[in-house]
């Protein structure tokens, strides 16, 4: 069993979001101790706070908790009787950490010269990356660190699975793939960004044929051809695979210069939140039902 510190730590090396799960009080005859931990993520979990129905229903919360793109902070009682199948009797304050996934995801379509210069630096990035083609003996072994490989005889079914506001980058060898791949983002109509490599004549052929296709202007305005920063001269794969770099960073730092500071969940506020626990938890206090956090019967 791999144990929520090693999750914790690869997790947070790639970026991902996950929900760190901690036992902070208890009361009565429980599973596991105060302070235990376990690490859930949308697929896994790591280490456990006990087994059983409890386990069961507080990594379905923890999930509920991933479809949201915000970091969270809560606490939760569960009874440990009748309603969760469990025979220990006691009760258990739960806190729940929900760390929202870091950086951008942003899928590469090619894995030519251009490619292979370009991931190593984006995976140093505040980037997701998954790198997709078709030709498995193309990427280097081992990959980048942070970088997910995708060998793929239909890249486009990539960008149609892909999440809203994914960063699209089409580096292929082949033309008309770069063609498909760029027509399906912009059918898509909600990626955060595309980039696809080529000259200006490339580019101007490429507006014209989405234009034939329907495409509005606006639509069209939406792909970046040629990709990258074009006072960056060059046509070194580094030169072009610098240039690139050089404009992803300019796009994700300007958006981070434009979006609201948030204010994280303040020390004093969970404290609120342990004296309530603290309450509900004192058999003397008669108010209890109706001060304590929120109690999560399974019924």
């Amino acid at each position: 069993m791999i144990s929520w510190g090693e999750a914790l730590a690869e997790l947070q090396r790639k970026g991902e979001a996950y929900v760190m799960v901690t036992l902070i009080g208890t009361r009565g005859s429980t599973p596991r101790e105060s302070g235990s931990k376990m690490i859930v993520t949308a697929e896994h979990s790591f280490d456990t706070i006990g087994g059983g129905n409890l386990e069961f229903q507080v990594i379905g919360h923890a999930r509920e908790l991933l479809c949201t793109d915000s970091d969270s902070q809560s606490l939760e009682q569960y009874p440990l009787g009748a309603s969760l199948g469990q025979c220990c009797g006691g009760q258990v304050s739960v806190l729940f950490e929900h760390f929202a996934a870091r950086g951008n995801s942003l899928l590469v379509f090619g894995a030519g010269h251009v490619a292979k210069a370009l991931v190593p630096i984006l995976a140093e990035l505040p980037l997701r990356i998954r790198w997709v083609d078709s030709r498995e003996q193309e990427f280097p072994s081992p990959p980048p660190e942070r970088v997910t490989i995708s060998i793929n005889d239909d890249p486009v079914e990539e960008i149609e699975q892909a999440a809203p506001g994914h960063w699209i980058l089409v580096l292929t060898h082949n033309h008309q793939l770069d063609f498909e791949l760029t027509e399906a983002a912009l059918n898509r109509g909600d990626v955060g960004y595309l980039g696809v490599i080529g000259s200006e004549t490339k580019a101007r052929r490429f507006r014209q044929r989405l234009a034939h296709r329907g495409f509005s202007e606006a639509q069209i305005e939406q792909m970046i051809c040629p990709v990258g920063m074009p006072e960056i001269g060059g046509k070194r794969p580094m030169e072009v695979a610098v240039s690139i770099a050089a404009q992803l960073i300019s796009h994700y730092q300007s958006r981070i210069a434009a979006t609201p500071k948030r204010s994280g969940v303040e020390w004093r506020q969970l404290q609120s939140l342990l004296a309530l626990d603290a309450d509900s938890a004192d058999p003397n206090n008669t108010q209890s039902d109706s001060i304590s956090t929120r109690n999560r019967n399974d019924t």
